[in-house]
């Protein structure tokens, strides 16, 4: 590492954060930016040593920060050595792997676009043997989700069909791989959101929110200053529980007096469904103010790509904390200590800063994607796996891909199914069906996390996914690929192949180290089950 000079300051190797980011590149193997280092120096992971204009970190204590997050021959002593370590895709950032259209809107359970891409990519590798898909064939999701196969199907010249019983997921997954018209998009929303302040200035909730926000400015500053707070924490210094709360309970006091002095509204008067509970009222009255709007607009495209936008906003403007979006305890409604970014944070108070980054954020990423898109056919359909006839819905929507179906039938499914009492997929995005009034089908659900784990929820599971590989095998080809990626804890895959008369050919047992939902420590792992005709 030539380039960079280490120099001693009291017995320690201090570098600046230029020599800190290629050492860390050069180290790592991958890119590391200037700001990754700032954010580790901000969150209290590794020291600074300097002053503000000129701060120096220790390369050591950069080192073992890394070397912390080495997992590889820890998880293999958990998991086992049959572990595929290149299916980890533990060498693209965050950015990588929700890139372009994949971040249109939150979904839990997708798996990364560089999974899709390794099994539908027509390219050898020094790790992939086999080639299962080519330019021109047709991939199967039959649990699509939020539309991952499709898009990358596009990205690499495949034609996909994708089907799910939910209609809010069907439209995400549409509105990923359709074209639309981005210049008709962005005028209907400059006009949404104009609307919107007209609105809030018969409102008391912005001028509130800045005041408040200065406040906690102050009041953090100087009771949880960063980097130095977490360092106490970290060093022992501080009881973080104990200081936390008295600081807390010290603010809450400036906090209701401003919600006095502004005359605000804070809670809803019922609280019998998802957005009457979950949703303060200022924000309540917002998304009411948005939504109809939308409605209003006529292109039936504009008006579903920006219901996906306020989908995505409302999600975000929940009234819990920070380190609760995923998983919802109680709403939030006051000021509170935050352990996530360490320090008094608030709840939302509206909706227009979100609203205005997802405009502008999913109209960069679908011209992102449009730069990349392929000419073939993506269409998600609504309905049930099991039973829906493919070769009659895709004709109903697109007589050009009909023909190549008929003519050359389905190559192959690439998908992931529920996994069994893990997730209620209609429940995690309640607020869009309230709001636009999508229809509901929670029964036709497979595996919900209401119904359980139990032997009869395994015995229910294990049917409805042969009966779903059986119905799929009509349109399938006759020498077909089916890829079905699961965390078999249960081993109840095998069944499931012998029920749909296949057979498991092989398998790739792959880490799973970005796990949004779950604990990022704890060792876990999905295998991806490659099935073929019995």
């Amino acid at each position: 590492m030539s380039q960079i000079s280490l120099f001693s300051k009291d017995d320690k190797k201090l570098i600046n954060l230029k020599e800190a980011s290629l050492w860390a590149s050069e180290y790592l193997n991958r890119k590391v930016t200037v700001s990754n280092i700032s954010y580790l120096i901000q969150y209290g992971r590794i020291n600074k040593y300097g002053n503000n204009g000129n701060p120096y970190i220790n390369v050591e204590e950069l080192k073992n920060y890394y070397d912390s997050f080495s997992k590889e021959n820890d998880w293999k002593k958990t998991l086992g050595e049959d572990i595929n370590w290149h299916l980890s895709f533990v060498q693209y950032k965050e950015a990588e792997r929700t890139k372009h259209v994949h971040r249109l809107h939150p979904y839990k359970g997708k798996f990364i676009p560089q999974l899709v891409e390794y099994f539908l990519d027509s390219h050898t590798d020094e790790y992939k043997k086999s080639v299962y898909f080519h330019k021109g064939d047709i991939v199967l999701d039959p649990f699509c989700g939020s539309g991952t196969t499709l898009v990358q199907a596009n990205e690499l010249g495949l034609n996909a069909i994708g089907i799910d019983i939910s209609p809010f997921n069907v439209l995400i997954s549409n509105i990923k791989v359709e074209k639309h018209s981005l210049i008709l998009i962005k005028e209907i929303i400059n006009k949404l959101t104009l609307h919107l302040k007209e609105f809030q200035k018969t409102k008391n909730n912005i001028i509130f929110e800045e005041h408040l926000l200065s406040e906690l400015s102050k009041f953090n500053d100087k009771y949880f200053p960063s980097p130095e707070y977490k360092i106490k924490i970290a060093d022992g210094t501080i009881n973080e529980n104990e200081y936390s709360k008295e600081k807390e309970k010290t603010f809450l006091f400036t906090y209701n007096d401003l919600i006095q002095k502004y005359g605000i509204k804070v809670k809803q008067d019922k609280k019998d469904t998802f957005l009457d509970k979950w949703f303060l009222n200022p924000v309540r009255e917002e998304i009411e103010f948005l939504s109809k709007e939308i409605k209003e607009i006529e292109n039936i495209d504009v008006k579903n790509v920006l219901t996906i936008i306020l989908s995505r906003t409302v999600r975000s403007c929940r009234a819990t904390t920070h380190a609760d979006l995923a998983t919802l305890k109680e709403p939030v409604t006051a000021t509170y200590y935050c352990k996530k970014h360490g320090k008094i944070c608030k709840p939302i108070f509206s909706i227009a800063k979100w609203w205005e980054f997802y405009t502008k954020d999913t109209l960069q990423r679908l011209r992102e994607f449009d730069k990349l898109r392929t000419d073939t056919f993506q269409i998600c359909i609504t309905g049930d796996s099991r039973t829906i006839n493919i070769l009659d819905e895709i004709k109903r929507r697109n007589l050009d891909f009909s023909e190549i179906l008929f003519r050359q039938k389905i190559k192959g499914i690439f998908s992931s199914p529920p996994y069994v009492g893990l997730i209620d997929y209609h429940e995690q995005h309640a607020y869009a069906y309230e709001i636009f009034g999508f229809e509901r089908n929670d029964e036709l659900e497979i595996g919900p996390l209401s119904k359980g784990q139990g032997e009869e929820q395994r015995g229910s599971y294990v049917k409805a996914i042969a009966e779903v590989l059986s119905n799929c095998k009509k349109y399938l080809q006759k020498d077909y690929d089916v890829f079905l990626v699961a965390n078999d804890k249960f081993n109840l895959y095998p069944e499931i192949a012998d029920l749909a008369r296949m057979k498991i050919v092989n398998q790739f047992k792959r880490p799973v180290l970005n796990r949004v939902e779950k604990d990022r420590e704890t060792p876990y792992s999905e295998t991806i089950f490659h099935l073929k005709e019995k």
